[in-house]
């Protein structure tokens, strides 16, 4: 793990590296060795204040700490960092183990929609309208969506009826 120290008001003494690189070194089991650690320390009148932050595959480890004592801070730090790894390494592991599970579904089958089993196909005119006009048209056939070419637009577009006797609008990209 590669250590970015930086300092806010505060001189990095060799003492604080060495105490930032050893609590913050005991996670370094968690990571491959290309992982940066971005840490700030910095002294805010008389509170001694700890920034960690580690990007890791997409995701940020980020803590801070802060306590009348920059070490103090640098063990507070390290513990809640310690914790958000655990449980990141808890997300991914159940990731895996779901998608393993998902994928022992599907080995036996090639394609998982051949045993879709559509029971009913139907075929209408699609009629160019304005928004409002397909509105009322869904409420006069009683359904929850109504598919119409928008005459504005020359699109295929669906509006569709959501809570509270209001109304949505999906129009492709």
């Amino acid at each position: 793990m590669k250590y970015l120290i930086t300092g806010k008001n505060i001189v990095v003494t060799e003492g604080l590296k060495s105490a930032v690189q050893s609590k913050i070194g005991k996670l370094e089991r968690y990571f491959s060795n290309d992982v940066e650690a971005h840490v700030t320390l910095s002294v805010e009148k008389d509170r001694q204040k700890i920034e960690v932050t580690i990007p890791v595959k997409g995701n940020i480890i980020r803590a801070e700490q802060e306590s009348n004592d920059m070490y103090v801070s640098i063990d507070l730090v390290e513990e809640i960092i310690e914790r958000q790894l655990k449980r990141y390494k808890n997300k991914i592991r159940e990731a895996r183990q779901a998608g393993a599970i998902t994928a022992d579904l599907y080995e036996e089958d090639d394609d998982p929609f051949d045993t879709v089993d559509i029971k009913r196909v139907k075929r209408f005119a699609v009629k160019p309208m304005d928004p409002a006009e397909a509105c009322v048209q869904m409420e006069l056939l009683g359904h929850d969506f109504f598919v119409f070419r928008n005459s504005e637009t020359d699109e295929v577009n669906v509006v569709y009826k959501r809570r509270g006797d209001s109304y949505g609008l999906i129009e492709p990209e």
